[in-house]
């Protein structure tokens, strides 16, 4: 799984058949045990192969190439996916699936194999207690110089000590 991410409830899905590139949010329906980047664990459910049928917010990509309607125009997209490829299969979830990744690819019956590819993965860089730790405060003060970085990560320390 070397230097991919993890793909959660929110993450952006595309098809390649799209007339005109509209994304969709891919909802996470077939478990609510396992989070990915999410500090709460309340909100990034990490997303599976298991994730099959309407699983989408809208459920379409607007209009479909694959479906022209014969007078120029093409019909609308009425996405439903079949199967995932390109998953993370070393790692099995409590409802029997494999972790999808950023590269992975879904099948729809129109489009057929690989058409809806990954956008955006749906993960976000929360910073915790550890960046602050390891922060070097030359550069931290660069770029914020109203926080004083070494003052406030020893604090942290400080804290860390009085808690154990």
């Amino acid at each position: 799984m070397s230097e991919k991410h993890v793909v959660v409830q929110g993450a952006t899905v595309k098809c390649k058949f799209s007339v005109e590139p509209k994304l969709d949010k891919l909802k996470v329906k077939t478990q609510n045990k396992h989070y990915a980047n999410d500090k709460d664990a309340e909100k990034k459910l990490i997303a599976t192969d298991k994730e099959i049928g309407q699983t989408l917010e809208k459920n379409t990509f607007g209009k479909c190439k694959m479906q022209p309607n014969g007078s120029g125009d093409y019909l609308p997209c009425k996405a439903t996916i079949t199967k995932w490829s390109g998953f993370y299969d070393k790692v099995t979830l409590s409802n029997k699936g494999k972790i999808l990744l950023e590269d992975s690819k879904a099948t729809c019956p129109i489009g057929g194999p690989d058409c809806i590819t990954v956008d955006k993965h749906g993960q976000k860089a929360e910073p915790g207690k550890q960046n602050a730790k390891k922060a070097k405060p030359q550069v931290s003060n660069q770029i914020n110089p109203l926080v004083d970085t070494a003052k406030f990560q020893e604090s942290l320390e400080e804290s860390d000590s009085i808690c154990k």
